[in-house]
């Protein structure tokens, strides 16, 4: 008469058989490495890791000029909307309709412009030619930082709006002549205050 081995026991034998099949191929000299194994030579394995390397760098690279685009499309776009245009037409006049609103916006756009010129100037970094292109442009950044509360409070003039304009002129132009071309996205009014 046939007895049958219990599920239990087939299972335990089973697992064993493959624990067993999976620590042997583990084990090895430095020879039975995946290059090895499957024929490939030792230098064949490093090219291809050098290609994935510049796969990933591209990648990186691509990447860090699609974040510029965006920073300094985000910053140009908020500079023009609610900074220039408003100056222009005479909205940051005392004794404008809607000139506190005004000051308040440009005040938060300007923030706002300084905080995301930043991160396109950081951005940049990522590209080489990019970098080259933005470098020269960070002390104009940084140029901006208290202009938002001058806007606020309305102590902001032609010199400070032209600086502003220099600046995002200077971060389009660089952008273009390094293959990243900015175009100007105005942002939400909770991007801003956000």
């Amino acid at each position: 008469m046939i007895r049958s081995v219990p599920l239990r026991r087939s299972l335990v034998a089973l697992l064993l058989s493959c624990s067993v099949l999976v620590s042997a191929t583990g084990c090895g000299d430095k020879g039975s490495d995946a290059a090895t194994r499957t024929g490939a030579s030792p230098s064949s394995s490093v090219s291809a890791a050098a290609s994935v390397s510049a796969s990933a760098t591209a990648e990186k690279q691509r990447l860090a000029k699609t974040r510029f685009v965006a920073n300094a499309g985000l910053s140009a776009g908020a500079t023009y909307q609610w900074i220039v245009k408003p100056y222009r037409a005479g909205a940051f006049k005392k004794g404008a309709d809607g000139r506190t609103f005004a000051l308040v916006k440009a005040g938060l756009a300007g923030g706002f412009a300084y905080n995301r010129l930043k991160a396109a100037a950081e951005n940049a970094k990522g590209d080489p030619l990019l970098s080259k292109a933005v470098a020269p442009l960070t002390a104009g950044i940084e140029s901006l930082k208290g202009m938002a509360a001058k806007l606020r409070n309305g102590e902001a003039g032609e010199g400070d709006i032209g600086a502003f304009e220099s600046v995002i002129d200077s971060i389009k132009n660089a952008g273009k002549s390094a293959g990243a071309e900015v175009t100007d996205k105005v942002p939400s009014t909770s991007q801003l205050t956000g």
